[in-house]
């Protein structure tokens, strides 16, 4: 299926690598102008060479997405970059894993400029631009801890949902001129996920990479874990006009494992 995405401009927070990544190469692959960014210099090239050969250009600009003068320029340079900006795409690295005895007064604050302001800032600069786009749209990368708390990931559990609190307020208040959407991914096989079943081979909990990888898709539904591919595609189709109807969902990309 053709997007129409072709000529569009978009810009992915946090893509270099990951999730983020993963959106930044199916909006690319689709004719879509893709703006990445990342912290790291080498990752970012490294992600930006990953990207050679996709149908629309790619921009790769150095930024901290908890820096809001980062964020500022981020979007300036892709408005100059490629004359617009049609699509926001907001990811962010996930938190480190804690209980809440473990948690002190900065990591709250660190967690919640990382999951929430940078969304905020990302939504403030980019929104003046996005109306001028006849098709502006805003998909933010989440996760099912919005829904279902999982064990030891007390920061995420917590400070996500002001991310989904967000989309449901703005894809009302933007509409119709934007639509807003969130995804919510379970267990993917991202690099985050190989740091935990790495973890877990050195602590004795598995015997190797597959024995982890099996144990994490016991629960799910399709038998497996996801592949950063998949998560990509929906976040793609969210920013197309073929769902121009779709507007403050919040959809599960987990394999069936969410019950509510």
């Amino acid at each position: 299926m053709d997007l129409e995405l072709t000529g569009n401009a978009a810009l992915v927070t946090a893509s270099s690598s990951g999730l983020g990544l993963a959106s930044a190469r199916a909006l690319a692959e689709e004719g879509a102008n893709v703006t990445i960014c990342g912290r790291s210099a080498d990752r970012l090239e490294s992600a930006r060479a990953e990207l050679d050969g996709a149908a629309g250009e790619v921009l790769a600009v150095r930024a901290d997405v908890t820096d809001p003068d980062d964020v500022s320029r981020l979007v300036t340079e892709t408005v100059d970059a490629f004359g617009g900006l049609d699509h926001l795409v907001t990811s962010a690295g996930g938190p480190p894993s804690a209980t809440f005895i473990e948690t002190d007064d900065r990591d709250w604050y660190r967690a919640y400029d990382t999951l929430v302001m940078s969304v905020v800032w990302a939504i403030e600069e980019s929104r003046p631009h996005l109306l001028e786009s006849p098709s502006g749209t805003i998909t933010c990368i989440t996760s099912r801890t919005v829904r279902e708390a999982a064990d030891g990931l007390l920061l995420s559990n917590a400070v996500r949902r002001g991310v989904t609190g967000l989309i449901q307020t703005i894809s009302r208040e933007f509409a119709p001129e934007i639509r807003a959407n969130a995804v919510l991914p379970g267990t993917i096989e991202t690099p985050r996920i190989e740091e935990l079943v790495e973890a877990r081979i050195e602590s004795g909990v598995y015997d190797d990479y597959r024995d982890g990888l099996e144990d994490l898709a016991s629960e799910i539904p399709m038998e497996r874990i996801g592949e950063p591919r998949e998560l990509g595609e929906v976040v793609a189709f969210l920013s197309s006009p073929h769902s121009s109807y779709v507007n403050g969902a919040e959809l599960a990309i987990d394999g069936g494992l969410m019950r509510n």
